[in-house]
């Protein structure tokens, strides 16, 4: 069946493009369009044309799996398309529903009137992919709702509804029912007119008066996102539009989109949106299998992460019981709780009407009784295996069965904790990053037992709770904080042989990453640090717990901004980190006593050193099947841990350095560190992939 039907109606011609789930325009489309466009010109019998999108959505914009594909420059292009709509004598009126957006949108600017759902949503989003929209985009929109509005809109990917564009030349005519019968009257208006139709290529912008909005988006731009290639050049074309004929201004327009594409930076943030797409396939779930009812929830902890937790359940409509066994800690919980909410209504983010609906859905509880009834239970309490067993005995006697038990553990056996029950095929682990109502990231922790459908139930919860999910195999930290380990233990023995904190934080902020480790440590706490490698080092005791300048600082109670000092020190109030001497002298005599000798480290070597420590655990995790593919590896570093979007990741990364490159970075690193070499040799898979000049494998499975 055609992806491009072609429909007469009352003289209008009516071409729908159909490519689920989103009509993406891939060559297929186009070509379609492009014929179904010249039927209708050529036929005398047809006054004028609508172009619209079937299943509900006008066109989610350019196919990004055709990028670098011989398909992608085949011809007719969307620009092609779009010219040979413009120029067209007869009105083409775009009908636009549900999203329009890329190319889609662009498509529909080349059209010379659109109709669209008031509810619609319209933008520009190429930025996000370390693009510039490439088909006219830059050119039209600034033509259609002025420069200042069209430069936030380009270099911020915003999206917005229809409804908000009433009144310019980018929305014809708003309406409350579908646009279909709308348009085709309007193009019959049109047709009938005998007016000349109106074309966004034909209105002409005042230099003058978009000088300050363009200078004040460079500016801003600079400021803000001085690394990232794509913002500064969408300004250049949008100025283009401004001060260059129209045609003159395509060309500059896809001169600089094909020099992005082609960009390490753009790669790298394709390769972010696949592989988030990509997270949410599991391996060993049937298409179409089916997933148990969430109506309602519990959550065990009224701390932190219990709270947060309470409230991203609430956020989504689901009535949630919070349960602490101390009623101050209950009373404290559900304060901030409140102090969160009124702070969102008073910010506009939230209705007051909003908040106090979300609010009633949590209902705060002392003791498990009221569990009976709820679908999903998610214990959010300390990290402690004695803890949480305690907990999990309690589940396992009031809790319905069927219904999921659920652990927030960061790091802990999950197959442990599911062997406590009388049901491990119901326990999963869902570890919410802090804090969970902004983190996007949710590690889905399949168990040894974990039934499919419980797994299932996670993964589509996880989408209805708005957070991207991952789902890892259980070992020590999951694919998160197992890697973080490494990367923590790379930065210390940095500072061991020389670095100062602040000179490895710069060199990892330079790198892209917003925070370096050692802010990160002071912000988290230096204590929960501590415990972790406490539990680390007694769930492995045949390993010995190799010394760490983090031990001095505890014992010193410096545990970060909580206490005003730790790799830092903290101004009363204020947050801003500020080199401390006293550490300095610490780190100097804590070499001493290891008899380490100081020597200069460069901010190459730190990047290296830091970096690749993520890339080779990364390997052994893919190896060890704990992750499903290794751009699943990325998410989590990109959502959870701050890891540089404009980089892809770490393993994408590693993949643009080369993996023979990082390879024998690590073998050097090892031969000049003979105590640590056993953390220092290339993981086997990494060893293997570079020496037969191979890539990242595409999956694999997690037993």
């Amino acid at each position: 069946m055609s992806k491009v039907q072609y429909d007469l109606h009352d003289r209008i011609a009516v071409v729908t493009f159909t490519n689920p789930p989103v009509n993406g325009i891939n060559h297929e489309i186009r070509a379609g369009l492009s014929r179904a466009v010249e039927q209708a010109l050529s036929d005398p019998g047809v006054d004028g044309v609508v172009i619209t999108g079937g299943g509900g959505n006008f066109s989610a914009g350019a196919d990004i799996r055709e990028f670098g594909t011989p398909q992608a420059a085949g011809s007719p292009d969307i620009a092609g398309v779009i010219a040979r709509i413009e120029a067209s004598a007869k009105p083409v009126v775009a009908a636009i529903t549900g999203v329009c957006m890329g190319g889609g949108l662009e498509l529909a600017m080349g059209c010379h009137a659109r109709v669209a759902h008031r509810d619609a949503i319209l933008a520009l989003p190429e930025v996000t992919l370390g693009l510039l929209p490439g088909a006219g985009g830059t050119q039209r929109l600034p033509r259609a709702i002025g420069v200042e509005q069209a430069l936030h809109m380009i270099t911020s990917g915003e999206r917005r509804r229809a409804e908000e564009f009433t009144g310019t030349a980018l929305i014809n005519e708003v309406t409350d029912g579908p646009p279909l019968a709308a348009a085709i009257a309007f193009a019959q208006a049109a047709a009938a007119s005998g007016h000349p139709l109106r074309r966004l290529r034909d209105v002409t912008l005042d230099a003058a008066a978009a000088e300050p909005a363009i200078r004040q988006a460079r500016d801003t731009i600079r400021a803000r996102q001085p690394r990232l290639q794509a913002p500064p050049a969408c300004v250049d074309a949008v100025a283009a539009s401004v001060t260059m004929p129209m045609d003159e201004g395509l060309a500059l327009e896809r001169s600089l989109f094909m020099s992005l594409l082609d960009s390490a930076q753009s790669r790298a943030l394709r390769h972010a949106f696949a592989a988030e797409r990509a997270a949410g396939k599991v391996e060993g779930l049937p298409d179409g299998i089916a997933t148990l009812p969430v109506k309602s929830a519990g959550v065990i902890g009224a701390g932190t992460m219990g709270r947060g937790i309470a409230m991203v359940l609430a956020n989504a409509g689901i009535p949630t019981v919070l349960v602490e066994a101390n009623p101050d800690a209950l009373a404290a919980g559900m304060a901030a709780i409140r102090q969160t909410y009124e702070t969102a209504t008073a910010r506009g983010r939230m209705s007051a009407d909003a908040a106090g609906r979300t609010l009633s859905l949590i209902s705060p509880v002392l003791g498990y009784d009221t569990l009976g009834s709820v679908d999903l239970v998610v214990e959010a309490v300390f990290e402690s295996m004695q803890v949480k067993a305690d907990v999990f005995a309690k589940l396992d006697a009031v809790c319905k069965q069927g219904a999921i038990l659920a652990s927030n553990t960061s790091g802990l056996d999950l197959n442990r904790i599911a062997a406590l029950t009388s049901r491990p095929q119901n326990v999963i682990g869902l570890h919410f990053f802090s804090p969970p109502v902004q983190m996007k990231l949710l590690e889905v922790v399949r168990g040894a037992a974990t039934d499919p459908e419980v797994l299932a139930t996670a993964m589509a919860l996880a989408r209805r709770l708005g957070k991207i999910a991952v789902v890892s195999g259980v070992c020590e930290g999951f694919i998160g904080n197992r890697m973080l380990g490494r990367y923590s233990a790379a930065a210390n023995e940095l500072v061991h042989m020389g670095a100062e904190p602040q000179q490895v934080d710069q060199a990892l902020q330079d790198f892209g990453f917003a925070m370096g480790l050692f802010r990160v440590s002071d912000l988290a706490g230096i204590d929960i640090a501590h415990a972790g490698r406490l539990r680390r080092a007694a769930a492995n005791p045949g390993t010995p717990l190799a010394p760490a300048f983090t031990d001095r600082l505890y014992e010193a109670g410096r545990l970060g901004q909580k206490t005003g000092s730790g790799w830092y020190r903290y101004e009363p109030g204020q947050r801003q980190p500020i080199p401390d001497p006293k550490v300095t002298a610490m780190l100097a005599e804590w070499r001493r006593e290891h008899g380490m000798t100081p020597r200069a480290v460069s901010d190459k070597e730190i990047v290296e050193r830091c970096i690749y420590a993520l890339v080779n655990e990364g390997a052994r995790i893919l190896a060890d099947g704990i992750a499903q593919r290794s751009g699943d590896i990325d998410v989590v570093y990109l959502n959870g841990y701050g890891f540089p979007r404009f980089r892809g990741g770490p393993m994408h990364y590693a993949a643009e350095v080369g993996l023979p490159r990082v390879v024998a970075t690590l073998r050097r690193i090892a031969s000049e560190s003979p105590a640590d070499a056993a953390f220092w040799t290339p993981a086997l898979l990494l060893e293997d992939l570079a020496a037969r000049g191979a890539g990242w494998p595409a999956s694999a499975r997690i037993p």
